[in-house]
């Protein structure tokens, strides 16, 4: 039996809990067949936590989050809490969560499965076998620089301004995280700038170049400019294996490469923070919203939450096989036509989240026999 590890389970609101629930059953599934276990707790975030506490995130929730191995996370967010003061929406618990957490860097995965390669907007052939990670830094940037606002000109004019601004330790930071990436996967990055028109991701390519020839001359690195990057992703998407940008580049790139896979609600997420003491902050978390018109109808697709929870045990806890039992199982079940309603095709079977649970139960005593 493997040591313990903290993870705290967050699965907020719509059908946050209903994919949470099958990462709890998966998990059972671990502590039963591979010996692997985890001391789990959980707690309320969002608009559950809004309801019952009047904050979308205690200080005893947050206090959890900052001393746990691994975060994992649902979602938050619907209509019923839109005339609520804007301090107080269920989103704002994300973003806390985030800052306080340091989470500075975003891993974005765009994975096609062989059975969903004609569910993409673009030729099979171009997507066919894609494995691309986007890596986003994610606390910087013109999203957080100062000054910023909107001020009044006088004369009926106005004027809005934003920074951007990144220093070598940001910069430094997320270059690092990206590089490992690459060491573990086809050791190739590529760095996204705007560094003929920006001195700000000038500086990006500058010392994103010094780290590679530093720390990690055994990886290949490349530049481009953001707009030929966003064109190459739908000209051909193979070509990148760990792509690396800022804050925005990476927010609009991240999107277009996830529909590239078809569905952006099949898709997981990772954010992690530096390490201290041995120990990488994280939260991990499916892309999709809260979709509250499903919530409670057994409807919900449980794929990105299984897949968000493969990357925990993959980054966080270093469990490699463990998540190719995951990322096979879910391989295998697409393959023999399962389908939730979000992504059903012709010819295949739409089944429940509970149906999809128990197959992928099933599956998983057959990749582990």
């Amino acid at each position: 039996m493997t040591a313990n590890k903290k993870l705290l389970m967050l699965p907020g609101d719509g059908i946050g809990p209903e994919v949470s629930a099958v990462v709890s059953r998966v998990i059972d599934w671990f502590a039963k067949r591979r010996q692997v276990s985890f001391d789990v707790s959980d707690g309320l975030v969002g608009g559950a936590s809004y309801d019952k506490h009047g904050t979308p995130l205690t200080d005893e929730t947050l206090a959890d989050a900052m001393t746990a191995d691994a975060v994992l996370f649902g979602a938050i967010g619907g209509p019923k809490w839109d005339t609520i003061d804007f301090s107080l929406r269920p989103e704002r618990a994300l973003l806390k969560l985030r800052k306080e957490m340091g989470l500075f860097a975003n891993l974005r995965p765009a994975v096609v499965f062989p059975a969903l390669a004609d569910a993409s907007s673009l030729k099979p052939e171009l997507v066919s076998g894609l494995d691309l990670m986007i890596v986003r830094e994610l606390t910087g940037g013109i999203y957080f620089g100062e000054p910023r606002g909107i001020e009044d000109l006088g004369w009926g004019e106005r004027r809005g301004f934003n920074t951007l601004e990144y220093t070598t330790k940001e910069i430094r930071r997320v270059g690092r995280v990206a590089f490992e990436l690459a060491r573990k996967r086809g050791n190739r990055v590529c760095s996204v700038d705007k560094s003929n028109v920006l001195e700000s991701t000038l500086l990006w390519r500058e010392e994103m170049t010094k780290l590679g020839e530093k720390e990690f001359p055994d990886v290949e690195l490349s530049h481009m400019l953001a707009d030929n990057a966003a064109m190459q992703l739908v000209r051909d998407p193979k070509q990148f294996d760990v792509m690396v940008t800022t804050n925005m580049f990476g927010d609009i790139l991240s999107d277009c490469a996830a529909m590239l896979t078809g569905s952006l609600g099949m898709l997981p997420s990772a954010s992690l923070g530096a390490e201290e003491n041995g120990r990488i902050p994280a939260l991990y978390e499916p892309v999709h919203g809260s979709a509250p018109d499903i919530a409670g109808k057994d409807m919900a697709n449980p794929v990105a939450m299984l897949s968000s929870f493969s990357m925990m045990l993959r980054y966080s806890f270093d469990l490699q096989e463990d998540a190719d039992l995951i990322d096979n199982a879910i391989s295998a079940l697409l393959s023999s036509g399962l389908r939730t309603a979000d992504i059903m095709q012709e010819g295949k079977a739409k089944v429940s989240t509970s149906v999809l649970t128990d197959a992928m139960i099933r599956e998983l005593d057959k990749q582990a026999a």
